[in-house]
């Protein structure tokens, strides 16, 4: 009888430290996945930042350049306004649903990569 008992204890600990280890390595899996999310997000979000800068300077520069052109200060940074507030809602009535379609793809892959 006490030889199960002994037997029995030694099948609960290993079975408890089991557990432990199976707990450990899930959080450890979450962790390289969600580690994995965030470095593969780095690049493009640099990328978008430098294009963003980018294009903030040609657009400085074109309204600049426009107003020269036109003889007025502020026809330049109106026509660039414009031209960009047409695109933010041709993007964002068109495209919205495209765009965040992509973006969370991009993210589901990289979860389950």
């Amino acid at each position: 009888m006490d030889d199960n008992m002994q037997l029995f204890e030694l099948l609960w600990k290993k079975t408890v430290e089991y557990g432990k280890t199976s707990i450990e390595l899930t959080k450890l899996r979450m962790l390289d996945n969600v580690l994995n999310v965030i470095s593969s997000l780095i690049p493009p979000v640099l990328v978008f930042f430098f294009a963003g800068a980018t294009l903030l300077f040609l657009s400085l520069g074109l309204a600049l350049w426009l107003d020269e052109v036109l003889e007025n200060a502020y026809y330049g940074y109106i026509i660039v306004a414009t031209f960009f507030g047409l695109t933010a809602m041709i993007v964002h009535l068109y495209l919205h649903k495209r765009i965040k379609r992509i973006i969370s793809d991009y993210i589901i892959k990289q979860v389950f990569k």
